[in-house]
């Protein structure tokens, strides 16, 4: 499929993951909308061809207003998922019981959030006139190698990711219809701003445990292999891991 002169979405559009991802949208000559909340809009770069569009994906009517501005400047054909948050909480510790209320967020960020935008982004999608391979766009999510490797004290991330895991076959099913993909990205311990705090020692210990490559990924690969997924029409309903080989051990 191609993206040139097509709309785009990504959300957590502003850095990491969707930054890179938004960057090379635009570079392939797409018009792209980055989805993100206004304090991470604030701190990022403006690139030619990317429209940040402050928005909160859990909120409905927030994700259509937007949906509907990058539909307008279309057509739309291309979703990128990227937000989403990841606090760690054993489900019991010293503190006592896991927070339902920080379960609740992550599932609602991680998981419901992507399907917010996969549905009000698909219908829009449906709206436009297919290719000569009768498609009219892919919709590419993120879920996380701890969908199936989840550590001690990742049960919200991890099941929040495993949702989003589970929603790639029958959304591709779903919208088969419509002509629009449905794919996954499973990525593995990345280089983002999640990591920013961290010291070089422990950047270095994650790096060793990671078979080959022995260091940690990068968002340009993410992005990379999203518009290697965009580019190739027979891919749909899979979930593709990005992480070295990489199998998490229990802490």
């Amino acid at each position: 499929m191609q993206i040139s002169d097509t709309s785009a979405i990504v959300t957590g559009g502003a850095s990491g993951l969707g930054g890179a991802t938004a960057a090379a949208l635009a570079k392939g000559g797409a018009r792209v909308f980055a989805f993100d909340l206004p304090v991470a809009i604030e701190k990022a770069p403006r690139v030619d061809g990317i429209t940040y569009v402050p928005t909160d994906v859990t909120d409905p009517e927030q994700v259509q207003t937007a949906v509907d501005t990058a539909a307008a400047d279309g057509p739309l054909r291309t979703v990128v998922n990227c937000a989403g948050i990841g606090p760690s909480a054993r489900i019991l510790s010293k503190k006592g019981p896991h927070d339902l209320a920080v379960f609740r967020k992550v599932i609602e960020v991680n998981l419901i959030g992507t399907f917010n935008v996969v549905t009000l982004a698909a219908e829009q999608i449906a709206k436009t006139d297919p290719d000569d391979n009768g498609q009219r766009g892919v919709v590419i999510n993120t879920a996380s190698i701890a969908a199936f490797d989840g550590q001690i004290g990742q049960v919200a991330y991890s099941a929040s990711k495993g949702g989003v895991v589970g929603l790639t076959l029958p959304a591709a099913r779903d919208l088969a219809s419509s002509g629009i993909r449905v794919l996954t990205i499973a990525p593995g311990i990345i280089d983002t701003p999640m990591l920013a705090t961290v010291s070089d020692e422990f950047r270095e210990a994650l790096a060793a445990g990671i078979p080959f490559p022995k260091r940690l990924g990068r968002p340009e690969e993410y992005a990379n292999l999203a518009l290697s997924i965009i580019a190739q029409d027979y891919l749909n309903g899979e979930v593709i891991r990005l992480d070295g080989a990489l199998r998490m051990a229990p802490r």
